[in-house]
């Protein structure tokens, strides 16, 4: 059982951490904490290093992401919760991108080996409920649209960003053909 300010401390540093991260990729462990406002012992007894706390970030990214999809099904169409969530995922990764640099191949690894099956199955949970309304051909695969969405999070951000026209033509081959 962790206690509660354990837990607290824990999600101050991953927030700094997001933070930190994406405004500089060279941010320190020890700016981390102190960004966090704990030491740095509560800092190495969570994350023992600047790669388990890279890690941790981009697992809680994923996680929260996921955690979204039965709220955007609740609240919206099929395709518009999928457009809403890959939207989300996208910012999600360019703000990832940068961090990648500094992580070493088996890290790398590790994150794809972590992630890919949650974000699969929670595109799959969107792509059926497309399928189910009718609004998404049947013949829609999780993997394929993950593979073309990610070319989305490779577009520069910004005043000419093309995403968001990429993703309405990945969404309009999506649809039921004739």
């Amino acid at each position: 059982m962790v206690r509660s300010d354990a837990r607290e401390n824990r999600a101050r540093i991953l927030a700094a951490a997001r933070e930190a991260f994406t405004e500089d990729g060279a941010t320190s462990m020890n700016q981390v904490a102190q960004r966090a406002g704990v030491g740095a012992g509560t800092l190495y007894r969570n994350f023992p290093t600047r790669e388990t706390l890279l890690l941790a970030v981009y697992q809680d990214e994923v996680e929260r992401l996921i955690s979204t999809v039965p709220g955007l099904l609740a609240d919206l169409t099929p395709v518009e919760a999928l457009r809403h969530w890959t939207t989300d995922l996208v910012e999600a990764m360019r703000r990832k991108h940068g961090l990648g640099d500094a992580l070493s191949p088996t890290a790398h690894q590790t994150i794809t080996e972590q992630t890919y099956d949650p974000v699969i199955t929670a595109i799959t949970t969107l792509l059926d409920a497309g399928k189910t309304s009718g609004a998404i051909r049947p013949d829609a695969d999780p993997g394929d649209y993950l593979q073309l969405t990610a070319a989305l999070w490779r577009t520069p951000p910004g005043p000419h960003d093309r995403s968001p026209r990429m993703l309405a033509l990945i969404l309009d081959g999506l649809r039921p053909q004739p």
